[in-house]
């Protein structure tokens, strides 16, 4: 069914690079986005699903099987119907709704209180062969088995960008104080991920980035072992994860660290610049490189089964936090296979992006008073 999607290959792409973990890619050539999505993982299994639900995902965000309510604001306003106008997405030079404004809405589901509420359609959207008065993001754009594996996802991915924001402010001394040894969780899988990174001659750092909401976010620099004069933008490559299980999480930060190495190597993503490889790597990045692991490990037992105890463990983290709402829209059709949802947590930080509002509270909050 993959080529009624648009989806006309599925390549493997490990071997471009000399680590071995394994990276896939799935072509969508007429794709309203990029036309090129990755996928990593443990085994060639796990990393060909990942990126074929990659790009499902994105060509069902392309034309959401969405119903739609023309209407005001103000309309829903006196209808007593929740909405959330989401004007933290609204993108660079466009104008913030207008009480008074018709336009589509899409009725979504707020998850901490289970109310529907309504979203502009335009914030779900990934059509970049339009214009758009929404930023067009993948941020919190997930896909599942089921439609609530994909919650979960797309949940735990907003948390994650918003943890990575929050730690990027932070200042240097604090970033580098929470590094530390991936090799102390005593894990088998890590263990093996880091033996090849090793293997291949890199240099990794892994360092805990985890906000005031209490779910276990790392992320990972991966870069060469050789003088920092020489090095190049796209030689030093991040990758970002969250999990209940911080083993996990720190699996999917050191994944996606050799995915996005992977990205520059086979030169396939249709939205990298030239000058990406023609820059020097950041100097703040290269200092990363050279922290020295001193944080303690917090690898804990899995205390949650199945995916429900997933998702209300970690919609608890967000009611303790104050984190609301957390809405969930639904952008595929009910019949298919697979699940694709838009996950928009307006409180959360979001990465950079062409938007009108580039910072949120909380972000403004730290630089201001941490």
């Amino acid at each position: 069914m993959l080529a009624d999607f648009g989806i006309t290959r599925v390549a493997r792409h490990t071997g471009l690079d000399n680590i071995g973990i394994p990276v896939w890619c799935a072509y969508v050539p007429n794709g309203r986005s990029v036309a090129i999505a990755q996928g990593k993982g443990i085994t060639d299994d796990d990393a060909k699903a990942s990126a074929v639900m990659e790009a499902l995902e994105r060509v069902v965000a392309n034309n959401p099987v969405v119903p739609i309510l023309r209407a005001s604001a103000q309309a829903l306003q006196n209808g007593g119907f929740s909405f959330d106008t989401l004007s933290c997405l609204i993108g660079d030079r466009e104008e913030d709704i207008r009480p008074d404004e018709q336009l589509d809405w899409a009725r979504g589901k707020e998850l901490l209180t289970g109310q529907d509420i309504y979203v502009p359609y335009e914030a779900a959207l990934l059509d970049r062969t339009r214009h758009n008065r929404y930023w067009m993001s993948s941020d919190g754009l997930a896909s599942g088995n089921t439609e609530e594996e994909a919650i979960l996802h797309g949940v735990l991915e907003r948390i994650e960008r918003d943890a990575h924001c929050l730690w990027q402010i932070g200042s240097e001394e604090d970033r580098f104080a929470r590094c530390f040894d991936p090799l102390g969780f005593d894990d088998p899988v890590v263990e093996d991920l880091v033996r090849k990174i090793e293997a291949a001659g890199l240099v990794m750092r892994l360092f805990d980035m985890t906000s005031d909401i209490a779910v276990p976010c790392f992320t990972a620099i991966l870069g060469p072992a050789k003088p920092k004069e020489s090095i190049r933008f796209v030689e030093v490559t991040g990758g970002n994860g969250a999990h209940l299980s911080p083993v996990r999480a720190a699996i999917r930060a050191i994944t996606e660290a050799v995915q996005s190495r992977i990205t520059y190597i086979s030169g396939a993503r249709d939205d990298l610049s030239l000058e990406a490889f023609q820059k020097p790597a950041p100097f703040e990045t290269l200092r990363a490189l050279d922290a020295i692991p001193t944080a303690p490990i917090r690898n804990v037992p899995s205390q949650w089964h199945g995916v429900r105890a997933h998702i209300e463990a970690v919609l608890n983290a967000l009611r303790d936090a104050e984190i609301a709402p957390v809405i969930a829209l639904r952008l595929s059709d009910p019949h298919l296979p697979f699940h694709v949802v838009k996950v928009f947590v307006p409180s959360l930080e979001n990465p950079e992006g062409a938007r009108a509002r580039r910072f949120g509270a909380r972000a403004i909050a730290k630089a201001l008073f941490s």
